[in-house]
């Protein structure tokens, strides 16, 4: 199970760093690595049946759900003000 979870996160790390041609691409790998994530800290804590950190899961996902939230409205954002979602548009150093 364990082995199924590294190869799930590498292969979402993997699609981030090759798919970088959409905005919207990107935020899905990073969003499926936190999945994966909270599936290894769940089965990893359940497991070890540690009561005193029963919360680090619930507070992954809340964070995740927060960097969805502000990766939608970014790409929202982008996409009214570029048109599209394509990552070559995006001046990241402009000031």
């Amino acid at each position: 199970m364990n082995q199924l979870l590294y190869t799930t996160f590498s292969l979402t790390m993997l699609g981030t760093l090759i798919n970088r041609t959409h905005f919207l691409t990107t935020l899905l790998c990073m969003e499926g690595m936190m999945v994966t994530l909270f599936v290894m800290m769940t089965i990893t804590l359940s497991n070890t049946e540690m009561t005193s950190t029963t919360s680090m899961s619930i507070m992954l996902i809340t964070l995740s759900a927060c960097e969805a939230s502000t990766g939608l409205a970014l790409l929202v954002t982008t996409t009214n003000t570029h048109t599209n979602d394509y990552m070559k548009n995006f001046k990241l150093l402009k000031c």
